[in-house]
C-alpha cells in the first residue's frame, strides 16, 4: 500500500506525533525573532544608504543637473549617524564598519560632484 492509497483510505488516521510543536514555538520565539529583527535592521540600513545613490549617480554621469534636496541628504546622514551611535554603544563592529563605509562612499560621491 503506497502513501496515496493510505490517504484515500477513510479509516487511515494521519498523525503528526513526530513533530514537537513546543520546540517549533520556542524556536520561533527566540531564534527566528532575533534573526528577523537583525535582517530588518540590515535591510533598513541598506535602504538608507541607497536612498541618494541613484540621484548622485545621475548627476555624476551628466544625466541631470538636479541634486537631491538638502533636507533628504541631511535626514539620511542623521539617520546613519544614529545607526552608527547605536552600533557603537552595542559594540557591533560589523555595523560600525558597514555604516562607516557608507559614510565614506557618500562623502566620496558628494566630493566628486562638488569638485567635478
Amino acid at each position: 500500500m503506497n502513501i496515496l492509497d493510505k490517504l484515500r483510505d477513510p479509516n487511515y488516521k494521519f498523525s503528526l506525533d513526530f513533530i514537537n510543536l513546543q520546540k517549533i514555538s520556542e524556536f520561533c520565539r527566540t531564534k527566528l525573532t532575533a534573526a528577523t529583527a537583525e535582517t530588518i535592521a540590515w535591510i533598513g540600513l541598506i535602504l538608507i544608504h541607497a536612498s541618494t545613490v541613484p540621484t548622485l549617480l545621475a548627476v555624476m554621469s551628466g544625466l541631470t543637473e538636479k541634486m537631491p534636496p538638502i533636507d533628504l541628504v541631511l535626514f539620511v546622514w542623521a539617520g546613519l549617524s544614529l545607526f552608527f551611535v547605536r552600533a557603537a554603544i552595542l559594540k557591533d563592529m560589523v555595523m560600525v564598519i558597514t555604516i562607516g563605509f557608507g559614510f565614506v562612499v557618500h562623502a566620496a560621491m558628494l566630493a566628486l560632484i562638488t569638485f567635478k
